[in-house]
């Protein structure tokens, strides 16, 4: 969410925001509601001042004044009410534009409608050559029954699976690896809630544009969280928080969980794209200026690439245009790694910064040297989410007799086996 002083001072700057990430909002109607809300307000303030001035006069009025006083006081209360009411009724409408009024993007974000108009700023390695005929990571597993795939779409449906054996042993070894390496670097380790309530999905710009990406529980009010950023956004909403406190720094472990609707490729065979997932979220609070947030973002995606280097991953990162950016996002950059049987490479961590808004939804702020509150900045990027990542592990380190080469740095973790 933006300023509301922000948008009625620049409105070309939020219509030229609105056109570069095609959201469907109407800044006129925005700016009228915001002109008519204040209008409002000025006039139900305005009626309540002269309804106390009323009280004052009816308690030293005699009976025969108070009499008719009542009559007016009847008709008072009947326009103030209705006043009331169209305030909240424009109120309620100014807020629902607000929650779509989209982030700035940075002048450095591609223009364009989606991700086949971002551009790829850097690769790392390169991608692995066989003396044999690799498999992509379903027949890998399905040799080695290392997940149960039909049978876990008996109990759960479609793109359902359960993890065995060893591939278990991997997965929580990679995640001991990442959770390891943010711990080098000061992060706190946190296991956030993935069942949340509507206000934090607000808050972190979830909702309400990804609502029908949600499974939602409406016996609890509640909602499955599809990342670790809804709570960490949440854990401090409503907050002061004392300047001395920032950088707040998390490594949010979680399951998540996404409908993922319309999604329909090959990226839906085995482990590419489901609906439940565990990853490891980096998530950063910081004071409210742009360079500091530039500088988190640049720590954020550079711990995200000593992951996938210290795996042996071939990747790219690309600066993601801003019709593929998201509402919010201010800068963006994904990291896609390489995946032999498509021939491509795939997301597998994504790198925002999103200033104050998030919190400004969240309503979230510190307290700055001066005493002056401010809101502050937010950022997040993955760390590891599985099972994708095992899939391109699976793929990318698979030997001829139909084993995986374990990377180094997870050996530790896995009985310094070197072969799975």
């Amino acid at each position: 969410m933006l300023d509301k002083r922000f948008i009625r001072d620049n409105p070309d700057v939020i219509r030229n925001a609105v056109r570069v990430k095609g959201v469907d909002l109407d800044v006129d109607e925005l700016l009228d509601l915001d002109q008519m809300t204040r209008k409002l307000q000025f006039e139900v303030d305005e009626a309540q001042a002269r309804r106390k001035t009323f009280s004052k006069q009816f308690a030293k009025a005699d009976e025969a004044q108070r009499a008719q006083m009542r009559v007016e006081h009847e008709d008072f209360d009947r326009q103030l009410n209705e006043l009331r009411e169209r305030l909240r009724e424009t109120s309620a409408r100014l807020q629902s534009l607000l929650l779509l009024t989209p982030g700035i993007p940075w002048d450095g974000a591609p223009v364009g409608d989606d991700e086949s108009a971002n551009i790829t700023i850097r690769t790392w390695g390169e991608r692995p050559v066989f003396d044999f005929e690799p498999l992509d990571h379903v027949d890998l597993i399905e040799r080695r029954g290392w997940a149960e795939f039909a049978r876990a779409r008996v109990v759960a449906g479609e793109r359902a699976y359960a993890l065995t054996g060893d591939l278990v042993l991997l997965e929580r070894a990679v995640h001991s690896y990442a959770l390891d390496l943010l711990r080098s670097k000061d992060f706190m380790p946190i296991s956030v809630p993935a069942l949340v309530k509507e206000t934090p999905l607000i808050g972190s710009g979830m909702f309400p544009k990804g609502r029908e990406e949600t499974y939602e529980l409406p016996n609890d009010d509640l909602f499955l969280a599809g990342t670790g950023e809804v709570a960490l956004v949440g854990l401090h909403s409503g907050e002061i928080l004392d300047k001395g406190r920032l950088p707040i720094l998390y490594a949010g472990i979680s399951p998540c969980f996404r409908r993922e609707i319309g999604s329909a490729s090959r990226d839906v065979r085995g482990l590419l794209r489901v609906h439940q997932f565990e990853k490891v979220e980096q998530f950063v609070i910081c004071e409210a200026d742009p360079a500091e947030s530039a500088r988190w973002h640049e720590i954020l995606l550079a711990s995200a690439e000593q992951i996938l280097r210290d795996l042996g991953l071939h990747y790219e990162v690309v600066e993601c245009c801003t019709g593929d950016m998201g509402l919010g996002k201010f800068r963006m950059n994904d990291i896609n790694t390489w995946f032999p049987s498509l021939g491509h490479f795939r997301e597998t961590h994504s790198c925002s910064t999103l200033h104050d808004w998030q919190a400004r939804r969240a309503n979230l702020r510190y307290r700055d040297d001066d005493g002056t509150v401010r809101f502050v900045h937010t950022l997040n990027n993955t760390a590891v989410a599985t099972p994708r990542l095992l899939a391109a592990l699976l793929e990318n380190f698979q030997t001829g007799d139909y084993g995986v080469r374990v990377p180094e740095v997870l050996r530790p973790y896995l009985g310094n086996r070197e072969v799975l």
